[in-house]
């Protein structure tokens, strides 16, 4: 589907589906496997994910960390620096599930609220859990391989 497409959807309060590209929401969404389910915006809340465009016409999906008088936040799940400030008026879309393996799991299931805040909560120490669990990963490969 065309970015294009997307936005018009959006606008005509239809709800898409879409892969997330790269690994900026990682562990949230792996690319190629994990889809996002996004509706028009209901409301902007903090620890929400959005789809919005930046200024430069790429459209990004990540997570709104903080909202002041001078605009909106956001953050990938997968990264630590924070990116604004963003106007209301470059949101697209707020996502409302994710589509894992066949599954969905919706915004407002418990599991994946108490998620979003700890991974929120924890987003300055993001870079330390990412690179352990690297190493655990290639660990545990050397491992398999190994024997």
């Amino acid at each position: 589907m065309h970015k294009q497409d997307v936005e018009k959807m959006l606008k005509d309060g239809k709800v898409v589906q879409l892969f997330p590209q790269g690994y900026s929401m990682y562990p949230l969404f792996v690319p190629n496997r994990d889809m996002a389910v996004i509706a028009p915006v209901r409301e902007v809340r903090v620890g929400e994910v959005y789809l919005y465009r930046r200024k430069n016409s790429i459209l990004v999906l990540h997570r709104l960390c903080k909202k002041t008088k001078d605009g909106l936040y956001f953050v990938g799940d997968n990264q630590a620096e924070i990116e604004g400030p963003l106007r209301e008026s470059q949101l697209r879309g707020q996502m409302v599930g994710v589509l894992r393996k066949g599954k969905k799991i919706a915004t407002n299931n418990i599991i994946y609220i108490m998620y979003s805040r700890v991974w929120l909560f924890l987003r300055p120490l993001r870079p330390v859990i990412s690179k352990t669990i690297h190493q655990i990963k290639v660990l545990c490969r050397e491992i398999r391989h190994g024997q």
